[in-house]
């Protein structure tokens, strides 16, 4: 199962790249899905994730004094350049590597799906990521915890029925939809809320 992460990995970046390329300079500074965050910032946190090695991860972690947010912003500052162009090409470089965090692997379709509707979203461009894509990184994400950036301590309060994909996680009031739309929702993306259905959506909301 390990090898077949890869390709779907590079496959997204290539995409990615391709709706990129098709930005004028004002949309690379439209505010993105992640807080706080333009196109342009999320663009160099994936240049940035694309680079980190096991090793790296380590040490920039301990150079942000083992502060997560901290070490995503010095990544974003560190890749994001001049311009939008100089980050595109940037990105072109690390399509293909197969470096990674100490992290699941399947981590990395989590990055690559839900920042890259992070992106597109805003943007109003739309994208159709591999279903098996989707459905692990939603998974992944659902076990993973909070302190590792996850959603375990809050999907296990709902049961998660997936509308596309045979999959359902958890017990509890249900939240149905798509498995993008759940994977985005758990991931702290409210906009993906509006596609979700069920008695539990509520108290999801106001969880996330």
């Amino acid at each position: 199962m390990k090898n077949d992460v890869w390709p779907m990995v590079h496959a997204e970046r290539a995409a990615l790249i391709d709706d990129l390329s098709h930005l004028d300079a004002d949309q690379w500074e439209e505010p993105s899905l992640c807080d706080g965050w333009t196109v342009h910032d999320v663009v160099a946190h994936l240049v940035d994730t694309a680079r980190t090695t096991r090793f790296g991860f380590v040490v920039r972690l301990a150079r942000a004094r083992f502060d997560f947010d901290r070490q995503n912003t010095q990544g974003v500052e560190r890749e994001r350049g001049a311009s939008p162009q100089e980050t595109l090409e940037r990105l072109r470089q690390v399509a293909t590597l197969r470096a990674t965090p100490p992290a699941p692997l399947d981590s990395r379709l989590v990055e690559e799906v839900v920042h890259g509707e992070d992106i597109r979203r805003p943007l109003g461009i739309v994208h159709a990521y591999p279903r098996q894509a989707v459905v692990r990184g939603l998974r992944l994400q659902a076990r993973t915890p909070a302190s590792f950036g996850g959603a375990k301590e809050l999907t296990a309060r709902f049961r998660l029925t997936a509308t596309d994909a045979d999959l359902a996680i958890g017990d509890g009031p249900e939240v149905s939809g798509t498995a993008l739309s759940l994977l985005l929702a758990i991931s702290g993306r409210n906009v993906a809320l509006n596609d979700l259905s069920g008695p539990g959506v509520s108290t999801l909301a106001t969880s996330a």
